[in-house]
Parts: C-alpha cells; structure tokens; sequence
C-alpha cells in the first residue's frame, strides 16, 4: 500500500514538472513587453537603462524602480533591478531589493533576489505559503525556489528555519538536507506550538 502512494506521489511530481516544461515553451513563444517611464540606450557599450520599469510576458511580470539591461533580445540577456522589485511568476512571486535575472530562449530562465530580506509566496488551495532570506533564487526549468541565508519558511501551519531550504513550486514540497545547512539543524516548529512555547 505504501508503494502505491510512493508511485501516485512520484507520477504527480513528474506531471507537475512536464506541465511547467510545456508551460515554459508555450510562454517562450508569447511577445515581451517592455514599458518605462524613460530609456537610456547606450548602443556603444550595449547597455540599456530603465526607470519605473514594468516587464511582462504572459503570466510574468517584473515591476521595479530601475533596470540594467545587456540587451533587448530575450534569447539572452541578462537584467538587474533594484528598488522594490516585484517578480511575479507562474504559481508565486519574489520581491527585494536587487534581483539579477536572465532570458534565454526567449523567456526567463532564472532570477536571483537579494534583500533585507528577500521574499517569496505561493498562493496554495486554502493557505499562503512564504518565505523569506538573505538571497532567494528561482529556476524556472526546475520550478523551484532556493532559499539561502537565515532562510524561513511557513504554510501557515508550520514554520522551517535553515541555512539553506529548496522548496518546489509544483509539489509545494520543501528540501532541506542538513548537509546543505553549515553545520547548523533544520528547525520545524508549529505556529500555535511557537505562540504557547
């Protein structure tokens, strides 16, 4: 019986990933849209610089004060925001401070957030799962988002502290190997143990 729920368990997560990877090609094929309040091309030193920047391609959308772009063409460049930057992407959203994200193959392939702290939510059936770190980065191949530096996770229910927690957008499951900690414990605790303890 055991077996069966391991394989129901392993053929949902499977599913989930192949659903994000013809998601991801379906996306890459729809345009991006780039709006600011100014622009500022420097075509000798092939820099672009944005302010009060919105980026969105379909369910993506990336909103912040300032960008610094390598470039218009989405098959690969690289961008760094700052000033309250929001990153909403399919399934939840990252904001911080400073975020670095890159484009290839004309989608956005990986984000990395950094804050004071940065911040990361899902949306689930019934609850917000969020998070929060020093950095956070989110893959979008694997569907996944790393937590990194006093890392902090909740569903609302139950909290995780950890130097390092990996939690996948598809089967709202959260890794953390006590290798990847420095030395430092995994903590679980229960919100209403927290607030009696």
């Amino acid at each position: 019986m055991a077996g069966s729920h391991r394989s129901a368990a392993v053929a949902a997560a499977l599913a989930g990933l192949m659903a994000c990877g013809s998601l991801a090609q379906e996306r890459a094929r729809l345009p991006v849209t780039v709006e600011a309040r100014s622009s500022d091309f420097d075509y000798r030193n092939q820099i672009l610089v944005f302010a009060q920047v919105v980026i969105v391609q379909g369910d993506v959308r990336i909103v912040a004060e300032r960008a610094q772009a390598t470039g218009l063409d989405f098959q690969d460049s690289q961008w760094e925001f700052s000033g309250q930057v929001r990153i909403t992407v399919p399934g939840g959203a990252l904001a911080s401070d400073q975020a670095r994200v890159r484009f290839a193959s004309g989608a956005i392939a990986t984000a990395s957030v950094n804050g004071n702290p940065a911040t990361f939510e899902q949306q689930r059936e019934a609850e917000l799962a969020r998070g929060r770190a020093g950095r956070i980065e989110y893959d979008h191949g694997q569907g996944t988002v790393e937590l990194t530096g006093e890392a902090w996770l909740t569903d609302g229910h139950n909290e995780i502290t950890g130097t390092r927690l990996v939690y996948s957008l598809a089967t709202q499951r959260v890794i953390a190997r006590s290798g990847d900690q420095g030395g430092e414990p995994v903590r679980h605790f229960g919100i209403d143990q927290e607030a009696v303890g």
